[in-house]
């Protein structure tokens, strides 16, 4: 279990928020606490918190944008001003080329850091101390955008929650320049054979689509948007011995949708961001619920547990996600929550309840390994009696789990389902008219599209948002 260090001496300066235009239509009034809160996070000598926290001044110039990163040799970079894509052959090279990167991606990984770092050490206070958490993500960030080049649609969109998101670390148009040239770097020297003059000129056609869509995003971004958000904790409440609810105020309104998630920072571990769903949908005084599980080794989730409490504030990236509910199309929901993955479910189910039912039913499968673990069971079963479009049905898998049950294979103790959650959805239906909605850990994720699928559901009905550390960390 990891061991949060003890509270340190001196509080750090915490900044007023960055400028920007108020949020459109109505939003509910919000009064920062900051000023008078109980307990201002103490970080400790020399973690740098406070400059952790701080943003340039409005108009401090900051890098120019990348540079015209393809070279090579090889056909034009533009044509009548507009970026060449890369084309079918580039994306068959880019493939070719992951297939031997990626079986020694965390070689390729070090190399890649290392170059950042060595060539840039600017850039190197835009990450965590502890690499060890951080340092795989945007690599393979970028291994995915590329291997997804011959999808416009799905790429932007990724890519433009990317770009967003990134602007919390404190990204700027000029750091994608030094980052891509150390991509292209490392990539040359782990292809092997399957690197040439033209399996270059691919990477750094896809490379500057990649940079140009997020810089858009994160330009569009900061016209209506602050990097990020500080955030108080005005509650927090142990639901079992390693999860928590935890109530957060924000200083301004928080624009999100039910269903999904957002990244949060803690004091005590700078620069280290993990992702959290939304446990609420939208509310009048602007208060957002996150469900925490404090997991072996988590940086963040063990801090939150076991450490966080009211007065704390916490850093809050902008909202991401497409696990929303198309109110207009009104079809019957069929949601999947394992663990802590119920948060989502739980915001789902509010924002059906505050947009009205119009007649559809929703039906929620949520699974834990012990009794103990179903911690939102009985606040969902009071919803449900209330509103009769919803059905709960607890699922328990793990061994011991109905000691003293029923045999057979019936319903357990408080009239929990045997068996692996997937599994269960599996005997239950039919599915293949509903929208179908996933949460939770990523094996489980990945079962249950599997079972749904082979149900019928079509893939474009099944949603999830599986963030390869959404529910760690």
């Amino acid at each position: 279990m990891l061991v949060i260090p003890a509270m340190p001496a001196e509080p750090p300066a915490v900044p007023a928020p960055p400028p920007g235009p108020p949020a459109a239509g109505p939003v509910p009034a919000m009064e920062p606490l900051f000023t008078h809160a109980p307990g201002l996070n103490w970080a400790g000598p020399g973690d740098d918190w406070s400059r952790a926290w701080s943003v340039p001044a409005v108009g401090e110039p900051g890098p120019a944008g990348p540079p015209a990163l393809p070279r090579a040799g090889s056909g034009p970079v533009v044509a009548d001003g507009a970026e060449l894509p890369p084309t079918a052959h580039d994306i068959a090279l880019i493939r070719a080329s992951l297939a031997v990167v990626e079986p020694v991606a965390d070689k390729a990984t070090a190399h890649f850091y290392a170059l950042i770092f060595l060539h840039h050490p600017e850039v190197r206070s835009l990450f965590p101390a502890a690499m060890d958490v951080q340092r795989d993500r945007l690599f393979r960030a970028l291994l995915q955008a590329a291997r997804s080049a011959d999808d416009p649609a799905g790429l932007t969109e990724y890519l433009t929650a990317l770009g967003r998101g990134h602007r919390k670390y404190g990204t700027l148009a000029g750091h994608y320049g030094p980052v891509g040239e150390c991509l292209v770097a490392a990539l040359a020297r782990f292809a092997g054979a399957r690197w040439d003059g033209e399996t270059e000129l691919a990477w750094r056609r896809a490379y500057r689509l990649i940079s140009t869509i997020m810089i858009d995003a994160a330009e569009g971004a900061a016209r209506s948007a602050p990097p990020w958000w500080q955030g108080e904790v005005v509650a927090h409440e142990l639901r079992t011995r390693d999860i928590a609810v935890l109530t957060v105020r924000p200083d301004q309104a928080y624009p999100f949708r039910a269903g999904q998630y957002t990244t949060l920072e803690t004091p005590w571990w700078p620069r280290v961001w993990r992702h959290f769903s939304f446990a609420s949908a939208p509310r009048p005084d602007g208060l957002l619920t996150f469900h925490v599980k404090a997991v072996q080794a988590g940086w963040v989730s063990n801090a939150l547990v076991h450490r966080a409490a009211p007065g704390d504030v916490l850093r809050l990236g902008p909202p991401a996600g497409s696990m929303v509910v198309d109110h207009e199309a009104g079809a019957d929901l069929l949601c999947l929550g394992g663990g802590t993955g119920i948060a989502p479910v739980c915001a789902l189910v509010e924002e059906v309840a505050e947009r009205g039912a119009a007649g559809r039913s929703v039906e929620v499968f949520y699974g834990a390994r012990q009794a103990a673990e179903l911690y939102a069971l009985e606040a969902l079963r009071r919803f449900a009696q209330r509103n009769p479009w919803l059905s709960v049905r607890p699922v328990l898998s793990g061994p011991g789990a109905f000691m003293g049950g029923p045999a057979g294979g019936g319903p357990g103790p408080g009239g929990a389902l045997p068996g692996e959650l997937p599994e269960v959805v599996a005997r239950f239906g039919p599915w293949s008219g509903r929208e179908a909605y996933l949460s939770g850990p990523p094996a489980m994720v990945r079962r249950g599209v599997g079972v749904l699928l082979r149900a019928g559901v079509p893939q474009e009905r099944i949603r999830h948002d599986l963030v390869g550390d959404l529910a760690g960390g």
